[in-house]
């Protein structure tokens, strides 16, 4: 006990000096592509409304139909567990927080839909509905009331393909201007670009964003987009390739979602209409390339949506309430914290999907954390790569409204800071959703 122990070495210190000198390049090449996660909260969800149909009420519309169908299908906490197969303890807090979240913030992810949903319309209608949305979306950020407003809005615009290139252009250039005549670009922004097929098709986008930020006066690299994943070439190039790994490094930093697109990407490899959905083994497949493709890039992974629709008599509503909560819960399961929502009557089963979800493991997690932080023994052994894991799922519980500051705080022992010291150093540029 107390002995110096003599060391030696046999390296001169210029050997370490010049493997750092050649490891340099990788170095740089590790931190440009692979910067880790943003850090910002990411919606649970993305609702699409028809460019023709969105209004300065659409959100408010979509919340107050949600409780209603609520009131009309599960009027209560007993009801509405048993129609999901909820756990006792878990009833009355997660019916309790979704009515709570569809009065206060009813939807987290807003897209005003100028592609598939939106139809034929003609060039001058497009125009009026481009410019709307421009407008509503600034006045909702600048004077919107609660439950009638959202962390993330934008719109999906039209894709690279020739027949409807100049169409998309035009109606993405005259949203972001109006954005910019209305008092500049939102924090919440969020583009989506779909049916990209090829690398090119990002890069096409990346200059189109290029030349807008110059003409307007914006620092470069100020406007991202998400890539929606809707064909069998995404997914793998005809070369062998993984084709959505090319087009992240395509996007050149400005690409902050992978969008899968269930319905287009079956249907591209022939997938009958009965068996379309997020559970098909070629949806996995899919979404397991694109995780790998985006793991440690800052890019989110979003899973698809379900087209069967809460409506009708009761029992065909719980059927399809049943449906929406088992794939969500499959999703999260999975790692695929954001999906789509096509309806209103899908809204409750998504936040009690959510809620269900980390509240469960809202005990264990915050024990885990709090042991791994006081360095106290217990029956796991966490590494530092799990306590960020442990603390990015309390912080994604807390984004959402699932859990409450003061309880995470409670079991844990640690304030929001000290969270966001283990998740990252980068965390959060919106304020949590938890009260």
């Amino acid at each position: 006990m107390g002995q110096q122990e003599k060391v030696a070495t046999s390296l001169a210190g210029a050997v370490s000096e010049r493997v750092s000198a050649s490891l340099t390049p990788v170095d740089e090449e590790l931190e440009r592509r692979y910067p880790g996660d943003p850090g910002t909260r990411q919606p649970v969800h993305t609702v699409y409304v028809p460019g023709e149909q969105f209004a300065a009420d659409t959100i408010r519309s979509w919340g107050d139909r949600a409780l209603a169908a609520l009131d009309e299908h599960a009027p209560d906490a007993a009801s509405f567990a048993a129609v999901l197969g909820l756990a006792d303890d878990l009833a009355e807090p997660v019916y309790t927080r979704v009515r709570a979240k569809l009065e206060r913030e009813p939807i987290e992810d807003l897209r005003v839909d100028f592609e598939d949903g939106y139809g034929g319309r003609t060039d001058a209608d497009e125009d009026t509905h481009a410019a709307r949305a421009a407008r509503l979306i600034a006045e909702t950020y600048a004077h919107g009331a609660a439950g009638n407003t959202a962390p993330y809005l934008g719109i999906r615009m039209k894709c690279m393909e020739a027949a409807v290139r100049d169409r998309g252009i035009r109606t993405l250039d005259v949203f972001l201007s109006g954005l910019m005549e209305a008092g500049g670009l939102p924090d919440g922004l969020v583009l989506t670009l779909p049916k990209v097929t090829y690398p090119q098709q990002v890069t096409a986008m990346v200059r189109l964003l290029e030349e807008f930020e110059r003409a307007r006066g914006l620092a470069p690299g100020r406007i991202g987009f998400e890539i929606q994943i809707e064909t069998s070439q995404s997914i793998l190039a005809a070369d062998g390739t993984a084709t959505v790994a090319r087009m992240i490094d395509a996007a050149e930093g400005r690409a902050t979602g992978l969008h899968y697109g269930t319905f287009d990407y079956s249907a591209c490899l022939g997938v009958s209409a009965a068996y379309q959905a997020s559970d098909h083994p070629a949806a996995d497949h899919a979404k397991a390339i694109m995780q790998v493709a985006a793991a440690g890039t800052g890019v989110r992974v979003s899973d698809g949506s379900t087209n069967v629709l809460p409506v009708g008599p009761t029992a065909k509503v719980h059927d399809a309430w049943r449906l929406h909560y088992g794939l969500t819960r499959r999703a999260l399961a999975r790692a695929y914290y954001q999906g789509w929502d096509m309806h209103p009557g899908h809204i409750p089963t998504r936040y009690a999907a959510v809620f269900a979800f980390y509240r469960e493991g809202f005990e264990q997690a915050a024990a885990r954390l709090a042991a791994y932080a006081n360095r106290t023994t217990g029956d796991i052994a966490d590494e530092p790569a799990t306590a960020k894991a442990l603390a990015g799922y309390l912080l994604r519980g807390l984004d959402c409204g699932a859990l409450d500051t003061a309880e995470v705080t409670r079991l844990t022992g640690l304030t929001l800071a000290g969270l966001q010291t283990y998740a990252g150093p980068r965390r959060g540029d919106l304020t949590p959703s938890a009260k």
